[in-house]
């Protein structure tokens, strides 16, 4: 039976197909595969963040997944220090902050 942490990981990843992303895992990114990209557990300079978005290589957002009941308030620092804390490979040409934080 799978655990919460896997049916929400399930079900993310089903809305993100929906609209039209293509999932990998960060160990087995190909940044040619697509032009929208949502990867999986991605290592920062500083955590993990559950996925990161990227837009013709670029990123463009951030989503921390949380159980329900979790409010976004509640959670808004740490989506921003994720946004702050990207592998240098993804920061460059990356200018100002990053346009979605969920």
């Amino acid at each position: 039976m799978p655990t919460p942490e896997q049916l929400a990981r399930q079900n993310i990843d089903a809305l993100l197909k929906q609209c039209g992303w293509i999932i990998q895992d960060y160990k087995q990114l190909n940044l040619s595969a697509a032009r929208g990209i949502a990867i999986r557990e991605v290592r920062l300079t500083k955590g993990r963040c559950d996925y990161l978005l990227l837009i013709d290589r670029k990123p463009v957002g951030i989503i921390e997944a949380k159980k329900e009941g979790v409010t976004l308030s509640s959670v808004a620092d740490q989506s921003g220090q994720y946004a702050e804390n990207l592998p240098d490979f993804l920061r460059q040409g990356l200018t100002g902050r990053l346009p979605f934080l969920y």
